[in-house]
């Protein structure tokens, strides 16, 4: 770690808890920039516990430091130190999550490498299969080892079949973690049960949602969540160019992933009819290159803004809101 005390002094210290602490000691009620990494979630909160004003730039706007020409440690800290002096908010700076959080968060992260994993053994061994001209039957990821073993090519056994275990393992450890999800949510975030009455959103989704925002009450207005998750596009104008373009793809891409599976789902044949719903498929059936594309990245937009008011005002999730409200202005 380099650390800038004026523009003529760097000074080099071990990356570790200790060192950190020992030198900050003499340094309370200090201000401290550092960028957004592997380390900055623990340093953070090691320095905030400290007594010190910690401002954690977001690396996807220091372009004056990842776009040098001569990239150093040392150009690095004096740079964030040159930043923080002048104004911290050109930092952009954000805001890490507390421990606990963290450490949940860390659980989601487990149990979808687990089902990557998972899945990628399970091509890997249809793929085998089929380049011996054989096929295994369509079936669930759950029973895939125990249908797929009767028919898999008698000289493939030896090579598969320890494939086939591990998925099996992978099977009890993800439904481990599913039992682990759902105690964590009943137990510590009860929240999760209003934003799970969305249909198309499960005990993963709301979880994550509620772990990656942490606080509702830090979006002045539900709108604000959009920008924050990167589900809006870029936006490049200039004169009368006013150029469309891609989402800026910020924020948690797990949590957007998410999402986005949940927005298919409610666009999809099981998707029951609700606001959301109908908002997507008026804009899918514009037609226009990808439209069915922009049209769930929409709804994901609109999904995450819904799941953010349901939490921060603790609503009752209405399918059709909009149509009971008019109902009810009718009759009044």
């Amino acid at each position: 770690m380099t650390l800038v005390q004026n523009w003529s002094d760097c000074k080099s210290i071990d990356n570790n808890i200790e060192s950190i602490r020992n030198f900050f000691r003499k340094y309370k009620r200090t201000t401290v920039a550092i960028k957004a990494g592997t380390h900055s979630p623990w340093m953070s909160r090691l320095l905030s516990s400290m007594g010190c004003n910690v401002l954690v730039g977001n690396p996807r706007k220091l372009r004056a430091i990842w776009e040098s020409d001569c990239k150093t440690d040392q150009r690095d800290a004096e740079m964030l130190a040159r930043i923080a002096r002048f104004d911290p908010n050109l930092l952009y700076p954000i805001q890490h999550k507390g421990e606990q959080v963290q450490a949940d968060l860390a659980l989601l992260h487990s149990r979808d490498l687990l089902v990557r994993t998972r899945s990628s053994q399970i091509n890997h061994v249809r793929g085998i299969v089929k380049s011996f001209g054989e096929r295994l039957p369509s079936c669930s990821t759950e029973c895939f080892h125990k249908k797929a073993i009767s028919h898999i090519p008698q000289q493939l056994q030896l090579g598969l079949g320890p494939v086939l275990i591990l998925i099996a393992q992978l099977n009890k450890q993800i439904k481990a973690l599913d039992k682990e999800i759902e105690s964590i949510s009943s137990e510590r975030y009860p929240e999760t049960e209003l934003l799970r009455r969305v249909k198309g959103v499960g005990p993963i989704t709301a979880l994550a949602f509620v772990l990656t925002v942490e606080d509702p009450g830090r979006f002045g207005k539900s709108r604000q969540i959009g920008p924050y998750l990167g589900l809006t596009p870029r936006r490049d104008q200039s004169g009368e160019t006013d150029k469309q373009l891609r989402i800026t793809k910020a924020g948690s891409p797990f949590l957007r992933k998410l999402l986005i599976n949940s927005a298919q789902y409610i666009l999809g044949p099981f998707g029951e009819d609700c606001n959301l719903q109908r908002f997507g498929l008026r804009l899918a059936s514009r037609g226009g290159k990808n439209a069915r594309r922009k049209a769930v990245v929409a709804v994901g937009r609109k999904l995450a803004i819904l799941l953010h008011r349901l939490w921060k005002y603790g609503e009752i999730y209405d399918p059709v809101y909009k149509r009971n409200v008019l109902s009810r202005r009718k009759a009044a």
